[in-house]
């Protein structure tokens, strides 16, 4: 008890320790501007007479100067002045001081045309109010300014010696913001020297002093004239192709430190920051079609309410919180049975999201009763179920296990999401759902169909959506690769025909977002994957992003397809179709047959009994087959081929 009181006497004297800081500097602030005021009320008399004020305006300045003190200082805590942050004064900090400035001399011309008829100021000169205007914006501008310009020719002196000479490429909105972040930095590891643009219009003009000097295809030898050690490339919405050829431009000019800045969809807070520039991945240099959202929808449809993400420590469920707290839910609600994943998640979160109410949440989606109690006790408004086993191999291997978190596990979670009430159930999918001829497919494919048919009649909006796979999480080819490369090869390939739909994960998880923002209830959604890629082709190139060559450095082999793979995948059958939505790279697949609840629940009874009765994988996929192939007719062609149809 008594170290509790301890503990709280010393919070309690930090708090009023920085209180009486900000108080302090508060009324140094004031102090300088009430100084300002009078100086400037002066000078604009002065200025008025030349240098020589009459006695009469005198008097006049002496009677004024009380209330003009009193109305202005009281306009600029109106308007926050005061809370500005002379470190790192801009243009908006600067139009609010304007403001300021106008609505003060705006209540001075007001209080004076009130006083008009008193002889004490009578044959008050209006000009006198433009030039006080004038000498107070410069004033307090100028003041607040001067921290920042110490710093900035500080840096000059210094920038040199305190950070690498590096290259911005792009003159656009992120490479501003770039510049301007790296001159604030007092410590910065790059020191901007120049910018690149391929707009020729941008060419010689100077972005906070930074000149750009030309375009990307004369880095090379900027490089070496400039004597640049770094290249920072800002150009989040370049296509896959203009990064490729930056970085192998930077690599000819003989720079290895090159960094990029992440693209909107990475990013978290909004605006471009030192912090953010990360090392160029290979998913930054692979062909893909970048995203766009309708952001208000989607802030809309999460702000302030409580979202739960289950699986929120996999690849998908970790990218879902850091984007769901985006648009600012009331709480964040991370569910997982990886204890490791989620203290790693929980750190990065209060790293990024420090004022966001985020909850950690151990538990496993097939435990009823600890799911039922969850969701009774924090009743979600929002729930995107991600939790899956989704390994195809694996999967093949263990059908039972798949069945009992991918398809129960779903199960429970509608179920209960939609006892609680709440607004909307977004079922993470696959491509690997349509026509399955692996068990994991099978299951996910089941997951749709419970999704759909236990959100009839619902008032909870139950929508799934399919999307290919993810560059970079974990168990996809990338990471794969990329430690194969770093072993020195061989590089192992399937087959050279696989191909495969691709998209980063940030960008698959705005989508996701936006579909349930969107979404009415009983829709498939149908991401835009754009064209499918060639296994082989992102072998190849990985390996050239590491400065190698295929098949010489490092050789490529074919180990053959494995149990349960497609050479292609598909995000409809044939039979579906799909209807356009209000955004361009999200479909809706028409699903026409819906299983009936109680024929699911009779199916799913008999999957659970042979689950329990631990029979072999081949019934538990033949009876997987049966309930598909019930719900839609198409999915029979699409599995004829694994052997696993009864002959009629």
């Amino acid at each position: 008890m008594q170290e509790e009181l301890v503990k709280s006497f010393m919070a309690m004297s930090q708090i009023m320790e920085s209180d009486w800081h900000w108080l302090h500097r508060k009324m140094a602030f004031i102090a300088t501007d009430a100084a300002l005021v009078a100086l400037s009320l002066y000078l604009a008399f002065w200025a008025r007479f030349d240098g020589s004020i009459p006695l009469h305006y005198i008097a006049m300045l002496y009677l004024l100067l009380p209330f003009a003190l009193a109305i202005k200082l009281l306009v600029f805590q109106v308007f926050h002045i005061y809370r500005f942050s002379w470190s790192y004064m801009g243009f908006e900090e600067l139009f609010n001081i304007a403001i300021a400035c106008v609505f003060g001399s705006l209540s001075l011309t007001a209080l004076l045309f009130i006083l008009h008829s008193l002889p004490a100021v009578s044959g008050f000169p209006r000009s006198v109010i433009a030039i006080d205007f004038a000498f107070t914006f410069l004033g307090m501008a100028g003041i607040r300014l001067s921290k920042r310009s110490a710093r900035y020719l500080y840096s000059i002196r210094n920038g040199c010696i305190h950070g690498q000479r590096a290259v911005v490429i792009g003159a656009g909105e992120a490479g501003e913001q770039l510049v301007r972040s790296l001159k604030q930095e007092e410590r910065s590891t790059y020191w901007p020297v120049c910018i690149l643009d391929d707009d020729s219009s941008k060419h010689r003009v100077f972005i906070h002093g930074v000149p750009v000097l030309g375009s990307r295809d004369h880095l090379p030898e900027f490089i070496k004239t400039q004597e640049l050690n770094a290249v920072l490339i800002a150009m989040p919405s370049a296509p896959s192709h203009v990064i490729r050829e930056t970085v192998e431009l930077a690599r000819m000019g003989g720079v290895k430190d090159i960094k990029i800045v992440p693209s909107l969809s990475e990013l978290y807070n909004g605006e471009y920051r030192v912090s953010d520039i990360r090392e160029v991945r290979p998913e930054d240099v692979l062909a893909r079609e970048p995203v766009s959202i309708d952001l208000e929808s989607v802030e809309r449809f999460l702000k302030d309410k409580d979202v739960l993400v289950t699986g929120a420590a996999g690849s998908i469920g970790s990218e879902l919180c850091r984007q769901v707290l985006r648009f600012t839910p009331a709480k964040l609600l991370a569910l997982d049975f990886d204890e490791t994943g989620l203290f790693n998640l929980e750190k990065d979160l209060v790293r990024l999201f420090p004022k966001k109410k985020v909850q950690i949440i151990v538990g496993d989606i097939r435990d009823k009763a600890r799911i039922h109690s969850i969701f009774q006790k924090e009743r979600p408004k929002v729930v995107f179920h991600a939790a899956a086993y989704k390994h195809v191999p694996m999967m093949e291997n263990h059908p039972a296990e798949a069945v009992k978190t991918n398809v129960f596990g779903t199960r429970i979670i509608i179920e209960e999401a939609c006892q609680a009430e709440a607004e909307a159930f977004v079922l993470i999918s696959t491509d690997k759902a349509i026509n399955p001829s692996s068990v994991m497919g099978m299951t996910k494919r089941m997951a749709e169909i419970i999704s759909l048919s236990l959100g009839i009649g619902a008032s909870t909006r139950c929508i799934a959506v399919r999307f290919g796979n993810v560059l970079g999480s974990r168990g996809s080819v990338i990471p794969t690769f990329m430690e194969q490369i770093r072993r020195g090869g061989p590089v192992t390939v399937t087959h050279p025909e696989m191909e495969r739909y691709f998209m980063t994960i940030s960008e698959a998880v705005l989508l996701v977002l936006q579909a349930g923002a969107i979404g009415k209830g009983g829709e498939v959604f149908v991401l835009d994957m754009g064209t499918q890629v060639k296994i082989l082709d992102i072998a190849k190139e990985l390996i050239r992003f590491h400065n190698l060559e295929p098949d010489k450095d490092i050789p490529i082999i074919f180990t053959g397809v494995r149990p349960g793979e497609k050479l292609r995948e598909e995000l409809l059958t044939a039979e579906e179709g799909v209807a356009t939505t209000t955004h361009r790279q999200i479909y809706i697949a028409n699903m026409n047959n819906r299983l009936p609840g109680e024929v699911l629940q009779m199916r799913l009874k008999e999957l659970k009994d042979l689950i329990g009765q631990e029979a072999d994988g081949r019934k538990i996929k033949e009876t997987l087959v049966e309930i598909i192939q019930g719900s839609e007719t198409p999915i029979a062609e699409g599995l004829s081929h694994i052997g696993l149809l009864k002959q009629k």
